[in-house]
């Protein structure tokens, strides 16, 4: 049986709700929409076939030309795993709360499901990308640091095209104290800006987006294994592909209680299309 708190004991039936909504559990930041492309068309299978690379001959000019021969090779994305919760509210547990307590575990369902698909996303990101990098000792959290790894890593990715459509670094909350105290120190109107607002979410043109401790791991997720724990992620933006399908939600009743059962989550792929891989970078913490 779930656990719903003294608060709705018929000691305290007037006790004040506090807002429209109840009190919500610490949510992680999500950040896969800000960096891969979303497709939301409920396909289950999405194609994206590559050509080969021409390359033209520079020549003294002669009116001559050899032919090559080219090929189309066939990419896609599968449509392979879900992401999903379900539990059961008694209907007593609904009267004895007294207010619409079902409504908050939805959202907090919804939630759940969101960033279970952030976590994978995110994981499978770092683990596809065929870009490598090893920071120095101390990783981010040493401030002198901060500007050495960034500009190596953007010399990673600059000369391509595709960097027109943004940079992002992945990190996690631990390694932010690195960051303010070179943010800090920088420049005048950055280090500025940094003492007025605090941590800043750009450096050098690569936006920087923080997630939890522990969001980059080292186990299965779904249908890969990943080795991602003391590791970062940084690319290019919008060169993967995520494949949401509309969310599940079900409530049905149960043989011998009451109440319902709830059910919700979604269907979930992914995919570096294999000629970006390089734009991602896989970033060991040293």
């Amino acid at each position: 049986m779930n656990t719903i708190g003294t608060g709705t004991t018929s000691a305290v039936w007037r006790a004040k709700y506090f807002s429209s909504n109840m009190q919500s559990v610490l949510r992680n930041a999500l950040v896969t929409e800000k960096i891969c492309a979303v497709d939301r068309s409920n396909s289950f299978y999405i194609h994206n076939p590559y050509n080969t690379q021409p390359a033209a001959a520079i020549q003294a000019i002669a009116g001559t030309y050899s032919v090559s021969a080219w090929t189309t090779v066939e990419d896609s994305l599968t449509v392979t795993d879900e992401v999903i919760y379900g539990e059961h509210v008694f209907d007593f547990e609904k009267k004895l709360a007294h207010y619409d307590i079902i409504a908050n575990r939805f959202d907090e369902m919804a939630y759940a499901v969101a960033f279970g698909v952030d976590k994978l996303a995110v994981n499978w990101l770092l683990t596809d990308g065929t870009g490598t990098y090893t920071t120095p000792a101390g990783g981010f959290t040493t401030a002198a640091n901060i500007p050495v790894i960034i500009s190596n890593l953007c010399s990673k990715v600059m000369g391509y095209s595709d960097v027109r459509n943004g940079l992002f670094l992945v990190i996690e909350n631990t390694d932010v104290p690195g960051f303010i105290q070179a943010q800090i120190a920088s420049g005048f109107s950055y280090a500025d800006a940094a003492l007025r607002n605090g941590f800043m979410a750009s450096y050098a043109g690569v936006d920087i987006y923080v997630l939890r401790s522990g969001t980059f791991v080292s186990t299965t997720l779904g249908s890969k294994a990943v080795v991602c724990s003391g590791h970062r992620v940084f690319g290019v933006k919008g060169v993967s592909t995520y494949a949401q399908g509309t969310p599940i939600y079900e409530e049905k009743g149960v043989t011998g209680k009451t109440g319902k059962e709830i059910a919700y989550g979604t269907t979930f792929g992914f995919k570096l299309w294999t000629q970006k891989a390089g734009l991602i970078v896989d970033v060991t913490l040293a």
